[in-house]
């Protein structure tokens, strides 16, 4: 740090401010972690046997830490959806397919949510259509 700088109290940039300053890892948290990790095989042992002694929340929590979260996987599943057929007509075959078990809850709800955002773009590709037929007709 040049003199002036000093007097500002400023640095360079990627220069700290306190480069004797204190070392990675000798902090409160670290002193925790160092204290428990002795005890740490011990530690998990009883939470195992209370697990296998029916705690639930010992087995909750060693299962979370253990496990990663289990992820639903979704079959590709053929749904005849008519072109033809009418919006309404479509969300009730989604809704019976999901009602039969041929599609998971998830998918019907995406299904549905996708013929929403459908019906959406259809009424303002229609209000589009009949402010362009209003203004032609305007203009003759």
């Amino acid at each position: 740090m040049t003199a002036e700088n000093k007097k500002r109290g400023r640095w360079k940039a990627g220069e700290s401010g306190n480069p004797n300053g204190r070392k990675p890892g000798t902090g409160e948290v670290a002193k925790l972690r160092a204290s428990i990790a002795k005890d740490l095989p011990e530690i998990i042992k009883q939470l195992v046997d209370k697990a296998k002694a029916g705690d639930t929340q010992a087995a909750r929590l060693l299962l979370e830490r253990a496990l990663p979260p289990m992820k639903p996987v979704e079959q590709h599943v053929e749904i005849n959806l008519s072109e033809d057929a009418d919006l309404s007509t479509q969300g009730q075959s989604i809704i019976q397919a999901v009602a039969d078990g041929t599609l998971a809850p998830s998918q019907g709800s995406a299904l549905l949510t996708a013929l929403g955002i459908l019906a959406r773009i259809k009424e303002i590709d229609e209000l589009e259509k009949r402010l362009t037929a209003l203004e032609q007709a305007s203009a003759h």
